[in-house]
C-alpha cells in the first residue's frame, strides 16, 4: 500500500502545472529528435544538459525523461514514411512500415505503432512501479565490497553490450575512469592529473564531457564526413485503423511488451535484440495472407510487436539505472550524468534519499504516455514537416546551444577549450566504432568504485579474500565472468557448427 500511497505523491507533485509543462515540452522536443534522423535522444539530453543547470531538480528529470521516450516514439515516423529510421531501435519497424506505406497504408501503420507505444509504455511504467522499490530494498543491504563488484558489474555490461567489441569497449571506459581520477583524490586531497592546471583541480565536469561526446562530436560529424541524402517521402494516409487491422495488431501488442519488458530490467542493453525478437515471433506466428504480407505489401504485425518491445524496454530500462545505477543505453548513461550534476546519486538509496523525485519520475512516466499519444496521432504531418530543416542550421544551432550552455556553467574559456577538445575525441571514436557511453559510465561510477575498493580492502584488512568471503560478491563477480567469457563461447560454438 505504501507504494501506492507513494505514486499518489508522485503525481501531485509532476501534475504540477510547472511540471506538466516540462513534461509536454520534453515529449514535444523527443518526438521532433526521434523524427529528425541522425540526433538522437542522448545527443539531445547532453546538448540541453548546461542549459537546465539552474533548473528545479525533478522538473529537469521529468524534462529528460520526456525527451527519453518521446523520441522513442518519434522514431518510427521517419522509418515508415522515409525508411529512414531516427534511432536504431525503429530500423525493426522500417522494415514493414515503409512497405505498408508504399502500399497505401501509412496511417495504419503509424496508428498501429503509437497505440503499441502507449500500451507497452504504460504497461512497462506499471513494472517500473511494482519492481523497481523491491529491487532497490534489497540492493541498499549491500556492503562495500558488494557494492565494488556492483560497479564492476555496470563496466563490463556496458562495454561489452554497447560496443561493436569488448575490446572497443573496455578502451572507452578506461578512457573515461582516466577522466574521472583528475582532480583531488577523495580521501587523501593530493592533486591528481592535473597538469599542474588549477582549473583541473575540481575535476573535469560531467556535463562538460557528455556534451562534448555526443552534441559537439554529432555536429562535427555530420560537417566533415556527412553528405546530404535525399530520401523520397511516401504519401501519409489518415491516421486510423480497420477492426481487422485493430484484431492483428493487439496480440502483437501483448507479446511484444511481454518480449521487451524483461530485456530492459535485466543489465544486456540496447533495444536491437527485443525489436529483432518480436518481428521474428509476429512472422512465425502468421500465417496464410497476413504471413504473405511479410516483405511484399507490409505486415501490420510487423510494425505493432516491435514498436511495442522497444518502448517495454526503454522504460524497464529505468529500473537497473535508478535501482542499482547502471546505464544500459547511451542515452541512460547521460541520465546518469544528469543526476550526478544535481548531486543526486542513482542507486540503492536513491528511493531513500530522494524519494520525491524518483516518484514524481515514475508518474511523470503515466503523464507523459498520454500527452505522446496526443501528439503522436493527430500532429503526425507536423513532426514530418520537421524534415524539412535544413541540417546545416539544425548543427549550427546544436553547436551555439552546446558552447552557450558549457560557458555559462562556471563562465571560463577553459571549459570551453576542453569542451571542443573532448569533442575531437568523440569524433575520432565516432569514426572508428569506440562506443562513447562507457566513457560517461567510467567517469562517473570510477571514483565510487575507487571508494568502494578502499573501503571493501580496509574491511578485509589488506586482504582480497574479503570479495570470496561473501555469497553475493562472489555471484555478482561470476556474472561478471560470465558477461565476458560466455559471447566468445557462444561465437566459437556457432563456427564449428557451421
Amino acid at each position: 500500500m505504501d507504494i501506492w500511497n507513494q505514486l499518489l505523491q508522485g503525481f501531485i507533485t509532476a501534475g504540477t502545472p510547472v511540471n506538466l509543462l516540462w513534461a509536454f515540452v520534453g515529449c514535444a522536443l523527443g518526438t521532433a529528435v526521434g523524427v529528425l534522423p541522425g540526433i538522437g535522444p542522448a545527443t539531445a539530453v547532453a546538448m540541453l544538459l548546461p542549459i537546465t543547470t539552474k533548473v528545479d531538480a525533478t522538473a529537469s528529470m521529468i524534462f529528460f525523461a520526456g525527451i527519453y521516450y518521446g523520441a522513442m516514439y518519434g522514431g518510427s515516423t521517419t522509418s515508415i514514411l522515409l525508411n529512414t529510421p531516427g534511432e536504431t531501435s525503429s530500423m525493426v519497424t522500417a522494415m514493414e512500415g515503409n512497405k505498408m506505406a508504399k502500399s497505401g497504408r501509412a496511417g495504419a501503420a503509424l496508428a498501429t505503432s503509437a497505440i503499441g507505444s502507449f500500451f507497452a509504455g504504460t504497461i512497462a511504467t506499471i513494472v517500473v512501479t511494482l519492481f523497481a522499490p523491491v529491487v532497490a530494498e534489497y540492493a541498499v543491504k549491500l556492503g562495500p565490497p558488494e557494492y565494488f563488484c556492483l560497479m564492476l558489474l555496470a563496466f563490463t555490461t556496458v562495454s561489452a553490450v554497447l560496443g561493436q567489441s569488448t575490446l572497443r569497449g573496455l578502451t572507452a571506459l578506461f578512457i573515461g575512469l582516466a577522466i574521472g581520477l583528475v582532480g583531488m583524490d577523495q580521501i587523501t586531497g593530493q592533486a591528481r592529473y592535473t597538469g599542474n592546471m588549477p582549473e583541473l583541480l575540481d575535476g573535469i565536469e560531467i556535463v562538460l564531457v557528455a556534451v562534448g561526446l555526443f552534441a559537439v562530436a554529432e555536429a562535427l560529424h555530420f560537417v566533415l564526413f556527412e553528405g546530404k541524402v535525399v530520401e523520397s517521402e511516401n504519401k501519409m494516409s489518415r491516421v486510423t485503423m480497420t477492426a481487422s487491422d485493430w484484431k492483428r495488431s493487439i496480440p502483437a501488442w501483448i507479446r511484444g511488451t511481454a518480449i521487451g519488458a524483461p530485456f530492459g530490467c535485466i543489465p544486456a542493453g540496447g533495444t536491437e535484440i527485443p525489436t529483432f525478437l518480436s518481428y521474428a515471433t509476429e512472422k512465425k506466428l502468421a500465417k496464410g495472407e497476413n504471413l504473405a504480407e511479410f516483405g511484399t505489401k507490409g505486415a501490420i504485425e510487423g510494425v505493432a510487436g516491435p514498436e511495442a518491445a522497444n518502448n517495454a524496454t526503454v522504460t524497464t530500462a529505468l529500473i537497473p539505472l535508478l535501482t542499482l545505477g547502471i546505464p544500459v543505453s547511451n542515452t541512460t548513461a547521460v541520465l546518469l550524468g544528469a543526476f550526478q550534476n544535481y548531486g543526486i546519486q542513482a542507486g540503492p538509496q536513491l528511493f531513500s534519499s530522494s524519494s520525491a523525485l524518483v516518484w514524481a519520475l515514475i508518474a511523470s512516466l503515466y503523464i507523459g504516455n498520454v500527452m505522446l499519444l496526443v501528439l503522436n496521432l493527430p500532429m503526425v504531418g507536423l513532426w514530418v514537416k520537421l524534415l524539412k530543416v535544413p541540417k546545416a542550421q539544425l548543427y549550427a544551432g546544436i553547436l551555439i546551444f552546446a558552447t552557450v550552455g558549457t560557458y555559462g556553467m562556471r563562465q571560463s574559456a577553459f571549459d570551453l577549450v576542453l569542451l571542443y577538445a573532448v569533442g575531437v575525441l568523440g569524433l575520432v571514436m565516432r569514426r572508428f566504432s569506440f562506443p562513447t557511453a562507457p566513457v560517461i559510465v567510467g567517469m562517473i561510477l570510477g571514483p565510487l568504485a575507487e571508494a568502494q575498493l578502499r573501503n571493501a580492502m580496509s574491511i578485509g584488512e589488506g586482504s582480497a579474500m574479503i570479495f570470496l568471503q561473501r555469497p553475493m560478491s562472489v555471484f555478482l563477480l561470476l556474472v561478471v565472468l560470465t558477461v565476458l567469457v560466455l559471447p566468445r563461447v557462444l561465437k566459437r560454438f556457432q563456427s564449428k557448427v557451421v
